[in-house]
């Protein structure tokens, strides 16, 4: 076993938990917005993806093009080419709207990527250092593990927080 079987593992288990999730929700409650400072289940989902997109892809991978740009995702969803939702008011995640049949194949398509990448990747790879804003310089690999996995599960936390307030049973 190496560090790309570990990532692999827990990045599979994040995506499969996070449609697992979300998968049987109506748009209007992927939507639906909890009282106070937080954001839709929508948005979560969103971010979790986006992040791991941009991650795997733009910056571990030299600035090849997210999923969610060469596949057309953003102009299909009506929402921002380059925002992630990191630094974005809390305004304008509020605002966004989400159709959870998009979301959830943009989600699948990401997945894919990623553990395309975690397959393939050498080792030396994911020990080189990355700089990533605001966080600073790490090895690959704990860019994958915190920034993908760990922030993700933090995220799917929320939305199970938000299934709870609607009155749905959690995904585990």
């Amino acid at each position: 076993m190496d560090i790309r079987d570990l990532l692999i593992d827990g990045t599979q288990q994040m995506n499969e938990w996070l449609d697992g999730a979300i998968k049987d929700l109506p748009d209007d409650q992927v939507n639906w917005l909890p009282p106070g400072k937080t954001v839709n289940i929508g948005f979560n989902a969103w971010h979790i993806l986006r992040t791991q997109d941009n991650i795997t892809n733009f910056v571990l991978q030299d600035r090849k093009p997210p999923v969610w740009v060469s596949d057309g995702y953003a102009d299909r969803m009506g929402l921002p080419k380059v925002d992630q939702g990191t630094g974005m008011s809390l305004e304008d995640a509020r605002a966004m709207k989400f159709n959870l049949a998009d979301l959830r194949e943009y989600g699948a398509k990401v997945s894919a990527s990623t553990l395309e990448f975690l397959k393939n990747v050498p080792l030396d790879t994911l020990n080189e250092i990355q700089m990533v804003r605001p966080l600073g310089e790490m090895p690959r690999w704990k860019v994958l593990r915190q920034v993908v996995m760990t922030h993700g599960f933090m995220h799917l936390g929320e939305i199970n927080g938000t299934k709870g307030q609607l009155g749905i049973g959690f995904f585990i």
